[in-house]
């Protein structure tokens, strides 16, 4: 769960027209710095941009050069896996460093999006886009902000994580391989065990769990209960485990644990319980 989330904006349709850089460094799936800076283009601004993430000339007036930050920069990104949501800020940075002749970043680049169109079906075919995504995790954050997209898409590669069972490493192997059940991916989704004493029970598991979420979900398979990915109405037991605030968005609870209490206050025959619980529940 060590990574590193990066966003930049640019003053035009160039890649190489850098105008914000946004940095968020994680060591096991917690934030632990952040960097983010205004940058000196070089190049003209597009009314088109200035629309979207209202930079403009005046902003930067005083910034420094991709030249002056970048040793800083790399600092940041040498030797890590880093985390973009799409193509563009990897390609942005490339860019930019040919422009000024400067060596590219020793980095591991992983896709968000490619994350969260295998994580989640809802998102496999469309509405993979990181403002959407994040709406859909209830995760707040100012859109078109260097840092706030960097952070953005470091929350869905980390609720992808909890989400899946998949770790960092597994899914930078995942993101390679065809969306859809038959690519090699392994859920956490159980049908249950049809002479299990729990048959009836729709779990979901949210949190850090000291069990690995995988062999949890086996666990409830054995005595009957179905194991889902996400809260619905047909879901009876909610399994919360750890909460780290620095992974909720703002929020005490998670979006699954949220959802939960919602559909419950609607008259759903929802339990939400602890892990020790569960397990005493399916022993």
């Amino acid at each position: 769960m060590d990574f590193v989330a990066i966003d930049v904006e640019t003053a035009n349709s160039a890649r190489a027209s850098i105008c914000q850089i946004g940095v968020a460094r994680y060591v096991d799936g917690v934030l632990t710095d952040e960097w983010v800076s205004y940058i000196d283009p070089e190049s003209e601004f597009d009314y088109m941009n200035i629309s979207i993430h209202g930079i403009d000339s005046e902003t930067v007036k005083n910034a420094p050069k991709f030249t002056e930050v970048v040793d800083h920069l790399y600092s940041f990104l040498d030797a890590e896996i880093v985390v973009s949501h799409m193509p563009f800020d990897q390609q942005a940075i490339s860019q930019t460093a040919d422009r000024y002749k400067v060596r590219h970043p020793n980095s591991t680049w992983l896709d968000s999006a490619r994350i969260a169109r295998r994580a989640w079906t809802e998102f496999a075919k469309r509405g993979y886009g990181l403002s959407n995504v994040c709406k859909t995790l209830g995760y707040k954050f100012e859109h078109h902000d260097a840092l706030a997209d960097a952070k953005a898409a470091g929350h869905i590669v980390i609720s992808a994580i909890e989400h899946s069972g998949t770790d960092l490493s597994g899914w930078l192997k995942r993101v390679n391989k065809p969306i859809g059940v038959n690519s090699g991916y392994k859920s956490i989704a159980r049908a249950g065990n049809e002479s299990g004493i729990r048959v009836g029970e729709v779990v979901v598991f949210t949190g850090a769990l000291n069990l690995p979420r995988r062999e949890a979900a086996d666990l409830a398979d054995s005595v009957g209960c179905q194991v889902a990915p996400s809260v619905t109405k047909k879901t009876t037991l909610v399994v919360v485990g750890d909460q780290d605030l620095d992974k909720l968005g703002g929020h005490e609870k998670s979006s699954k644990h949220r959802k939960a209490e919602d559909l419950i206050e609607k008259g759903a025959n929802i339990r939400i319980i602890g892990e020790s619980e569960f397990i005493s529940l399916v022993k």
